[in-house]
């Protein structure tokens, strides 16, 4: 027997006939997500019934749970808008030479400290605290 004269017989189906997704309302969704919820075990047996995967009906019934399904889609809206006094102006940077002064502290423990000038007092009392305590 020659495999060459065994055809099997293909029908093809176009798209726009068939339809391949289903859209669903999102009253549907919420009346089959409700369905699902009934019973004991019900999500596979309603996935089933309706044509739809598991994972897809989890999903609608997580979205369902969140308050989500069903819900307006964000993102086409218009948020309302508030407007604020006017901002505060920028502090001052003390000019560059300041920022690169350093204080040397030699403490009489023995360490030595090299510390910024623009270091505020209160942090230069606390690492004085850590590094010699009296």
């Amino acid at each position: 027997m020659s495999y060459a004269s065994v055809v099997s017989p293909i029908e093809i189906f176009a798209a726009d006939e068939v339809g391949r997704r289903r859209h669903w309302t999102d009253e549907d969704k919420i009346r089959i997500v409700e369905e699902s919820l009934r019973g004991f075990r019900q999500g596979s047996a309603t996935a089933r019934r309706y044509g739809i995967s598991r994972s897809l009906l989890s999903i609608w019934r997580r979205e369902y749970r969140s308050g989500t399904l069903g819900a307006p889609e964000a993102g086409g809206g218009f948020v309302p808008l508030v407007m604020a006094g006017a901002p505060p102006a920028p502090a001052e940077r003390p000019s560059r030479e300041v920022d690169d002064a350093r204080i040397d502290i030699t403490l009489t423990n023995g360490r030595r400290m090299t510390i910024p000038v623009s270091l505020a007092p209160s942090h230069l009392a606390a690492l004085l605290a850590v590094l010699d305590p009296r």
